[in-house]
């Protein structure tokens, strides 16, 4: 049975308790990629040094950390740069999601709108993203955040678009037999069953779209642009072969990436904690 017709029948709707075995797996989840960090980390300090491993290949972790603190507001300034890189990625981000989102409602609503809508988002999302860049600075103008802002929302579009339109569209038949025996309109057949089944689907589009919108805005400011963004300070510093420098702002914005993705994830705890997917169940 589908959330949405557990919901009708009143057997969906609360969060299953939390037991001390699932107390015990959080912990578990938190635990094994933090080990596996570090491990990583010490094995790759340890490494370049013994192997002598020259820094214009891979510098050490203790580097980058040291480039990171001392260009962090001075210098490079890799803080001010990462915060107008994140708001152009979030910017992106929404945009990208607002029409990726009308579009499926329409795609989904008319099969017109289909047949003339997903070709076109196809074609969208297969086209290089750097072949985009000249064009989004020639229409919105290089030094405007706008036009990053229309990289990250191109790359952020077609997951939005096709997993909610596969959400609204692929509905189990037994939940619409049943609000159809009630009668029920379009309408209310959309916000019973078809929008809360979307949902898992729209949140998974959205975890993806995270990275998604810091690679668009990123790859856009190799392109030109301000001075003070994650984008010209991983270009500049590689070319004046400063590569901790360019591993530090890679780091952050790695960093960036992944607050993103749990910022997302939180928010469909909240959204959607009757979903299996949130539950930490199979079925």
């Amino acid at each position: 049975m589908s959330a949405a017709t557990g919901d009708l029948a009143g057997g969906v709707g609360s969060a299953p308790r939390r037991g001390p075995g699932r107390a015990r797996r959080a912990a578990g989840d938190i635990i094994a990629p933090v080990v596996v960090f570090v491990v990583v980390v010490a094995a790759w300090e340890i490494a370049v040094g013994t192997l002598g491993v020259q820094a214009f290949i891979l510098p050490r972790p203790s580097a980058i950390l040291s480039a990171l603190q001392a260009n962090w507001n001075q210098g490079f300034g890799i803080w001010p740069s990462a915060q107008a890189t994140l708001f152009e990625a979030v910017g992106g981000f929404i945009i990208g999601t607002v029409a990726g989102v009308l579009v499926a409602f329409a795609s989904a609503r008319w099969l017109s709108a289909r047949d003339a809508l997903l070709p076109l988002a196809i074609a969208a999302g297969a086209i290089p993203i750097i072949a985009f860049a000249p064009l989004m600075n020639n229409w919105f103008g290089v030094l405007s955040p706008l036009s990053k802002m229309m990289m990250a929302a191109v790359l952020v579009f077609f997951p939005v678009m096709a997993n909610v339109t596969r959400g609204l569209t692929q509905v189990e038949p037994s939940a619409l037999e049943l609000m159809r025996s009630y009668a029920a309109s379009d309408n209310a057949i959309l916000r019973k069953v078809r929008i809360p089944n979307a949902l898992p689907y729209f949140f998974t589009a959205l975890k993806l779209a995270t990275t998604l919108a810091l690679i668009g805005a990123i790859v856009g400011e190799y392109f030109g642009g301000a001075s003070l963004v994650l984008g010209r300070i991983i270009v500049q510093s590689a070319s004046s072969l400063k590569f901790d420098v360019t591993w530090g702002a890679i780091l952050v914005a790695a960093i960036a990436g992944i607050v993103f993705y749990l910022i997302v994830a939180a928010v469909e705890r909240v959204v959607i904690p009757w979903h299996a997917s949130v539950r930490g169940e199979t079925s």
